[in-house]
């Protein structure tokens, strides 16, 4: 058996959850089988999704310690851990707020080779808002891995870091394809990802929704997942009266039997990164209706070929395209036909191909 190319520690917060989160568990997979030794390094104890490689759950390593110094006493047993099993190259999938925190974990790192996630348009979840801090933290990190060229722009456009690099979140086809998916009765559409209201801006959904008034004629709205506006989403869904209409459905750990039995699925959210939704969904075969939200859908969505792209923030609008593609058969069929074929560039072996010739180049 070769030797591995490298050990590679990918560093998250946890593996359940999120799209960010289902990325760092594919990517574990995609690794593996291009010969490095993957450490799966998390930081509570989370796990849901299925990893390849080894697991180190800080969470449980650090149980039971509920002193001010906690999140410091982790930073050091993350040294150690890295040290002990000789980890020479890092990706940080976390999100990165705090200046000081972020300093202190360049320390932790050392000199390895480090590859730093941004997941998302909303860069002060990655960055700081000050230039010479960002620059202080990352100018000469190996690569700063943006989700979206419109990420990696803004970016270089704000920060001048000229470090950046753009890998598409993957799809994993074997998976998600396979003919094992339960049949959903009802006639819906679907939004499944997380219930979060200052991201994904449910006021706009709901009220677009509402004028489209496709549910009179038995086109349902599914809401999955949780999150903390479980119960802002709720009101919302009462205050316009939608109550027969809609329906909340929990967290699906594996959601795709819904996303493959929906008519279409729908994204209205302020931000995104590059959405494992809108992906998962056309490799289903399900098209989808999304705003042009920075960034990620413009660069997936097709209009009229794969789904609808529509201006963001105009509920009429939003709601017109809800109701022609609902409506418009010949329109739906083309959609539905090109929907998977549109992003078989996405596939696990061509992301990691981009990601073999980034690792090994270092």
């Amino acid at each position: 058996m070769d030797l591995p190319k490298k050990k590679i520690g990918i560093i998250s917060t946890s593996l359940a959850g999120g799209g960010a989160e289902r990325s760092s568990a594919l990517l574990s997979f995609m690794l593996s089988d291009l010969n490095f030794q993957v450490y799966n390094i998390v930081i509570t104890d989370n796990i849901d999704y299925d990893y390849k490689g080894i697991l180190y759950n800080m969470g449980i390593a650090d149980k039971g310690n509920t002193s001010i110094f906690r999140k410091l006493k982790k930073g050091f047993l993350l040294r150690k851990y890295l040290n002990n099993n000789n980890i020479n190259t890092i990706i940080d999938n976390r999100t990165r707020t705090v200046f000081l925190r972020e300093w202190f974990t360049k320390w932790i790192y050392g000199r390895r080779d480090t590859f730093y996630m941004v997941r998302s348009h909303n860069l002060n979840n990655y960055l700081p808002e000050r230039v010479f801090l960002a620059q202080l933290l990352f100018k000469k990190a190996n690569k700063l891995v943006c989700v979206s060229k419109a990420i990696a722009n803004s970016i270089e456009e704000k920060y001048n870091l000229k470090n950046t690099v753009t890998i598409y979140n993957p799809v994993d086809f074997s998976n998600i394809q396979a003919d094992t998916f339960t049949p959903i009765e009802g006639n819906y559409i679907l939004f499944f990802g997380r219930i979060e209201d200052k991201s994904k801006n449910f006021s706009l959904m709901l009220e677009a929704y509402l004028l489209s008034q496709v549910y009179k004629t038995g086109l349902n709205l599914f809401i999955m997942g949780d999150g903390p506006d479980e119960n802002f989403v709720q009101n919302q869904i009462n205050k316009h009266d939608l109550q027969l209409y809609v329906k909340r459905i929990p967290y699906q750990k594996d959601p795709f039997s819904y996303v493959k039995y929906a008519k279409f699925t729908l994204l209205t959210s302020h931000y995104e990164g590059f959405p494992r939704s809108i992906i998962e969904s056309l490799a289903l075969g399900t098209p989808v209706v999304a705003v042009d939200c920075k960034s990620g859908p413009s660069e997936v969505i097709i209009n009229e070929k794969n789904g609808l792209l529509v201006e963001n923030y105009n509920p009429e609008k939003l709601a017109n395209a809800i109701k022609l593609l609902s409506e418009d058969q010949k329109l739906y069929d083309i959609c539905k036909m090109n929907a998977s074929n549109s992003i078989a560039h996405l596939s696990l072996a061509t992301i990691a191909k981009q990601w073999d010739a980034l690792l090994t180049a270092n």
